[in-house]
């Protein structure tokens, strides 16, 4: 659909009062920069459309209503005299009327044509339209000594990278949308939409958690980076702050998505109004854990390894993220404090819904390999030769998990191990408990997730040295053990061989 301008930037012109003699205001610099990053990301130039006038007293104008069925987004600059600014309602008021009458609507393909550029938080925004209460605002503003502060390059360098960083991100959401709207018909129909062909998934949708605010600039990567592959991402609306109805959108939403993300950090997070007084970002892992029971959801928690926290419901939630298989259910927990190896194991999750699964395959593509993963630790490596000895004689071949390469190349290698594997066996023999917990609930996040039609079976070969925890497996009758602790036999993998050979006939 064709529009004069791609962009119409409403805001109160108080926010545009230079900071300091013969220095631009904040509005004009940040027309600047979103018209050339714009420009960059649509591959031609933006037309964007501001009212420069300075004064904002005037009557209501027709020149300004004119220009709101020629635009084909709204970008509404909100801070406490805009919210407080009757012209500026009338003009997001009057902006969405309009574009309600028209046939692709306020809506695109779930994307909002208001957006709210938030320079600095106002107390309340009811003043505003509901579309403008519901849409997610994109914060240009941080919390510095109690107080808000814009991100502004003339507060310095660490401000001005992230204004710029947060410029860059609008500016690619703003692409995506013109472009859909680039691809809307008069009758509000789309010009080309994509079509599903055997094999070839559609692209997931995921939640990316709420978090506390020392997190809030990771999730804004992970975010734009998502995006801008092409996934969708939810939450894309504000949501509620009392713990019942919170609660209710968190399940809704995650309902819809193939895998949610939460970032953990040094904060517990905002409390919703609510019985339990639990953080925002407690709630939501454990609603996530209760769909990774019930439909196998997919995970994964990201906390860094030398996290700690001066609140003690936030430390009490941190260890249970490290220690407890509940709370960790269905994860795949991150503990690098590289925001790369995060990105890559989203990556890795989410690239097997982008991609056929090994049962998708052409049968050429398939593979006929016995072949059983046995978990260890390095230290054990040598300890493990005469199992692997005995289950090559018995024409099984065998491979022990990648140790060496990049953080993404062992996951990508492991996962592939267990996605090809007839059969596991975790050997407990150097490794501590801790060691052995992480890989029960790796394993069972694997089976939660895998696409695998058989799911392999899993025992457990308890070798030397002789441990309270080994010995509390055994007293508690652990399933699936094979105790070699007093020695090691030909007979101790009966148990494993029998059943791969009953699951081969």
């Amino acid at each position: 659909m064709s529009f004069d301008n791609d962009l119409f930037i409403s805001y109160a012109h108080i926010d545009n009062a230079p900071l300091a003699a013969m220095q631009e205001g904040w509005v004009t610099r940040f027309h600047l920069s979103l018209t050339s990053l714009l420009s960059m990301r649509l591959g031609k130039q933006a037309r964007i459309w501001r009212d420069q006038k300075l004064s904002g007293t005037d009557a209501f104008e027709s020149r300004i209503v004119s220009q709101f069925p020629r635009s084909a987004l709204l970008l509404s600059i909100v801070s406490p005299r805009y919210v407080e600014s009757a012209w500026c309602v009338r003009e997001v008021t009057e902006f969405c009327k309009i574009a309600a009458t028209q046939p692709y609507g306020l809506t695109i393909d779930n994307s909002c044509r208001v957006v709210k550029v938030v320079k600095t938080p106002p107390i309340t925004e009811e003043q505003l339209p509901a579309v403008m209460q519901t849409v997610l605002g994109h914060e240009f503003y941080q919390i510095k000594e109690n107080s808000p502060v814009e991100l502004d390059p003339f507060f310095g360098s660490e401000l001005g990278e992230k204004y710029l960083l947060r410029v860059s991100k609008l500016a690619w959401e703003l692409s995506l949308v013109l472009k859909q709207l680039d691809n809307v018909m008069p009758d509000g129909t789309m010009i080309g939409e994509r079509k599903e062909h055997k094999g070839v998934k559609t692209m997931p949708t995921v939640y990316l958690a709420e978090c506390s605010y020392d997190q809030k600039d990771l999730r804004e990567q992970i975010d734009a980076e998502l995006k801008s592959y092409g996934y969708r991402v939810l939450p894309q609306c504000p949501l509620a702050r009392d713990e019942t109805t919170f609660c209710a959108q968190v399940q809704e939403l995650l309902g819809q998505c193939q895998l949610s993300i939460h970032l953990i950090g040094s904060n517990y997070g905002a409390v919703p109004d609510g019985p339990s007084q639990k953080s925002i970002v407690v709630l939501q892992n454990e609603i996530a854990t209760l769909l990774s029971h019930e439909r196998n959801l997919p995970r994964i928690l990201r906390l860094a390894e030398d996290t700690v926290s001066r609140q003690p419901d936030q430390g009490a939630f941190i260890e249970m993220v490290k220690t407890d298989p509940e709370t960790q259910f269905g994860a795949d927990v991150i503990t690098s404090q590289s925001p790369e190896e995060l990105k890559g194991a989203i990556h890795a999750a989410l690239e097997k819904f982008r991609t056929p699964s090994v049962e998708e395959l052409p049968p050429s593509a398939s593979t006929d390999r016995r072949l059983v993963y046995l978990i260890c630790t390095v230290q054990d490596r040598r300890s493990t030769v005469p199992i692997r000895q005995r289950l090559n004689a018995l024409g099984y071949e065998v491979e022990l998990p990648v140790f060496q390469g990049s953080a993404e190349e062992v996951r990508e290698a492991n996962q592939s191990l267990l996605q090809q594997s007839v059969g596991i066996i975790v050997f407990y023999g150097l490794g501590s408990e801790a060691w052995k917990l992480s890989v029960k609930n790796e394993l069972r996040r694997f089976q939660g997730v895998s696409s695998k039609k058989t799911k392999s079976p899993v025992y457990t070969y308890l070798a030397a040295p002789e441990t309270e925890a080994k010995h509390d497996l055994i007293d508690m009758g652990e399933p699936f053990l094979l105790d070699a602790m007093q020695g090691d036999s030909a007979q101790i993998l009966s148990p494993f061989t029998q059943v791969l050979e009953q699951d081969s006939r």
